[in-house]
């Protein structure tokens, strides 16, 4: 049994740091979400996993080639909880800085829609 809940624990950390790994050189605990960057003739297309981020949460920053997403996803906890048993997903403050092909970039549309925020990223004329 107990050998059985050392592989459960060392799964759930991998998976931990495969998808949200911590940051370094910031002062405050920061969490990078996984991303995927996409290109065609128009622009730059940007998905993140979000999954219980309210889009009112999400600030999006561009600048100097780098785009930066920054949230907060609250702890789900509230009165009257006695125990917690499992905490895998992290919570509170964190902020992504994607570095953006070259170019100069605007902001032409964000979405946010199942767990997922969609940024879309047009060229600028030089």
């Amino acid at each position: 049994m107990w050998a059985q809940a050392v592989a459960l624990l060392e799964e759930a950390e991998g998976l931990h740091r495969r998808f949200f790994r911590l940051a370094l050189g910031e002062a405050t605990p920061v969490w990078e979400l996984p991303v995927d960057i996409l290109e065609d003739e128009g622009g730059l297309t940007i998905m993140a996993a979000l999954p219980g981020v309210s889009p009112e949460a999400i600030r999006i920053e561009i600048g100097s080639g780098i785009m930066s997403i920054v949230a907060e996803r609250p702890m789900p906890i509230g009165p009257g909880v006695t125990a917690i048993h499992r905490l895998e997903i992290p919570y509170g403050r964190f902020e992504r800085r994607v570095e953006l092909p070259p170019g100069r970039y605007r902001l032409e549309h964000e979405q946010v829609a199942n767990g997922s925020l969609l940024v879309r990223l047009g060229r600028r004329s030089e």
